[in-house]
């Protein structure tokens, strides 16, 4: 793999809950690609960061720190339930992630680097990459997994789906497209992906 000393090109990789995005995003971490995970990030900003958690609790109106550690479960059912809520959120948290993935960025030495981000398009964050891959997969693959994974209720899984972009609209402003149905083989897409934007890139160079 050729080495740049600095990257390229910088991918999104987004999708709803229980897509599959990080599955795909392990993939292209196999193949040499380094894969900033948002979602890992925001999670520590908003653990560790003291004027962050201040403001959390001003917008939610309440100390969800009281145990001593971020209570995620209230500030889910605080924002899920209030979209003005979780606009304010948003604008808090997600600045301070994509600062993290610029300063990332410049570390990288790889040929291209991946963001992964569930709420890539919301967050405006898609401005800042060359290209985004969206994957997809049928509402009913999405519950189970979530269900399986999270020990969340159906109701709780459809609550974070309705606050999220519907798939059709992700698929119309995406470069790439992967379906993670349960009998789509996403290897080959992902391999035939990453031959397609290194070859992009040694075609500019």
């Amino acid at each position: 793999m050729t080495k740049v000393t600095k990257p390229a090109l910088k991918l999104g990789v987004t999708g709803g809950i229980g897509s599959g995005k990080t599955t795909v995003c392990r993939i292209f971490n196999v193949l040499g690609i380094p894969v900033f995970d948002a979602d890992k990030v925001a999670k520590q900003i908003m653990d560790t960061d003291k004027s962050m958690m201040l403001r959390l609790n001003s917008i939610a109106g309440k100390d969800l720190y009281s145990s001593g550690a971020l209570n995620r479960t209230e500030l889910a059912k605080l924002i899920f339930n209030d979209t003005s809520l979780l606009a304010k959120v948003n604008a808090l948290v997600h600045p301070a992630i994509y600062d993290h993935f610029k300063r990332w960025t410049k570390e990288q030495t790889a040929p291209y680097v991946i963001l992964e981000a569930a709420i890539l398009f919301e967050s405006g964050g898609a401005k800042q990459l060359d290209r985004i891959l969206s994957v997809v997969a049928p509402v009913e693959d999405r519950i189970t997994r979530v269900i399986k994974r999270n020990s969340l209720s159906k109701e709780q899984v459809l609550d974070r789906i309705r606050n999220q972009m519907d798939d059709e609209s992700r698929i119309k402003l995406s470069d790439y497209v992967i379906n993670n149905a349960e009998n789509e083989m996403i290897i080959p897409s992902v391999m035939k992906i990453h031959a397609e934007i290194l070859t992009s890139i040694n075609t500019v160079n």
